[in-house]
Parts: structure tokens; C-alpha cells; sequence
């Protein structure tokens, strides 16, 4: 399979990228600002499976707007089509809500909500049918769910995220693609670990990894414009 996964070089989508090397032939582009860390990345997949096909792409999805264009000739480069997208870039600022500057707002709403429907628009038309599209949210933009003070723009962008999802899914339904998402409970990352230390998360990004790439390749059959939660609280 072709995998396309943002927000590869750290936390969930690092382990999601190992996770996919090890398993089978698949080609994978891992996306994320940060060249060194998508290197060590390339590393550690290569130690696991000496034959697996990755290729590191560093860009930064806050730019994607002006340079859309050249993120697809530069995925094209590698993969001709793509069976499978994880949305799983993000940005996470814990702050209360009257101290959030514009620059601030922006950055969350560009990152978490912006650049996936662009990402997913530039993409579109490298899909194989059936394709299956995974957007990372979080229980904080789930529905009813429980929420946290400093993160009011956060869960609203990924709310968004969830939104953005479901209307897709009903736009493209008769393409073949299908579109979810899946509202993370809270997982040991350095994301997480930055902006409230000392919590003890339920999950291990390794562990929420497993789930996801489950998900991706097998659930598609099942589900299409579903936000599922991904947590053991109740909201």
C-alpha cells in the first residue's frame, strides 16, 4: 500500500510510520517540518525492515497555501498514487483563552483544521478506490465530551476537524474514498508532555499507533463519515 502520514516525525505519527514499515511492502511518506528527526525516523524504520520503502519529506504544513504545488511534485516523486492519508499533524497551545494572541488563534486554526482540507483538496486526485482518509482529532473537539480550560481553541479547531470529516464523506460518497476520524483520548506524546506536564496519559503512543493503523487499513469497510472516540472515559 501507498501511506501518506503528517505529523510523522515524533509522537503518534512517528510510531505510526513504524508500524506501517513493519508490516509488508508498503511506501510510505512521512511528512514534518523537522529533516533530522524524519532522518532518525528513516533510521529506525530500516533497522526494523531492511527492504521497507519511506521517503522522508520535510515541509511545513503551516505554508501549505503558498506551496501546495510543490508538495504534490515532491510526493509524486515517490509514489505514483495513495491508498491511505493520516491527518495526524497538530498543534496543541495550552493558554487561557483571553491571553491567546491572533498569531496564536492562527496558527491552531491553519494547523489542526486549515492544512488538513487543504492537504486532503491537493491529494484527492492521487486516490486509489477504495481510499481511506483518517483524520486525528481529539475527545476535546468530540461532542459532549469533557472539556479543559486552555484549550478552548484547540478542541474548537478539532471539532472542526471532526466536522470537516463528516461533510466530505457525504460529498465523495459515491467515489469510492472514505473519510474518518478518530477523536484521541489522551496519549503519552511529547505534544501532550509540553503542554501539561506530569499528566499521566491513558495510552502510549505506541499503543494508540496500533489502533490507528488498524483502523486505516481494515475499518474503512466498515465505517465512512464517522467520528469515532478513541478513549476508555465516558464524555
Amino acid at each position: 500500500m501507498n501511506i501518506i502520514i503528517t505529523g510523522a516525525s515524533r509522537g503518534i505519527g512517528y510510531e505510526v510510520a513504524k508500524i506501517f514499515a513493519a508490516k509488508g511492502d508498503n511506501h510510505i511518506v512521512a511528512i514534518a517540518r523537522n529533516e533530522q528527526k524524519l532522518q532518525a525516523l528513516k533510521k529506525a524504520c530500516l533497522t526494523m525492515n531492511g527492504k521497507v520503502n519511506i521517503y522522508p519529506i520535510t515541509f511545513d504544513l503551516e505554508n501549505i497555501d503558498l506551496m501546495k504545488d510543490k508538495l504534490l511534485t515532491d510526493i509524486q516523486k515517490n509514489i505514483g498514487s495513495i491508498d491511505i492519508i493520516i491527518n495526524n499533524a497538530g498543534l496543541l497551545i495550552n493558554k487561557p483563552f483571553e491571553k491567546l494572541t491572533i498569531a496564536e488563534i492562527s496558527r491552531m486554526v491553519q494547523l489542526n483544521l486549515t492544512a488538513p482540507a487543504l492537504f486532503i483538496q491537493t491529494l484527492i486526485p492521487l486516490m486509489n478506490k477504495p481510499g481511506h482518509i483518517v483524520n486525528i482529532s481529539s475527545m476535546g473537539g468530540f461532542q459532549g465530551s469533557q472539556k479543559f480550560p486552555g484549550l478552548t481553541i484547540y478542541s474548537a479547531t478539532k471539532a472542526g476537524l471532526a466536522s470537516l470529516t463528516e461533510c466530505l464523506a457525504e460529498e465523495y460518497k459515491n467515489s469510492g474514498l472514505k473519510f474518518n476520524c478518530l477523536a484521541l483520548g489522551s496519549t503519552d506524546t511529547e505534544m501532550l508532555r509540553e503542554a501539561f506536564p506530569g499528566y499521566q496519559a491513558s495510552f502510549t503512543a505506541s499503543e494508540m499507533a496500533e489502533f490507528i493503523v488498524d483502523f486505516a487499513v481494515n475499518k474503512h469497510k466498515f465505517f465512512s463519515g464517522k467520528i469515532i472516540p478513541v478513549s476508555v472515559t465516558t464524555p
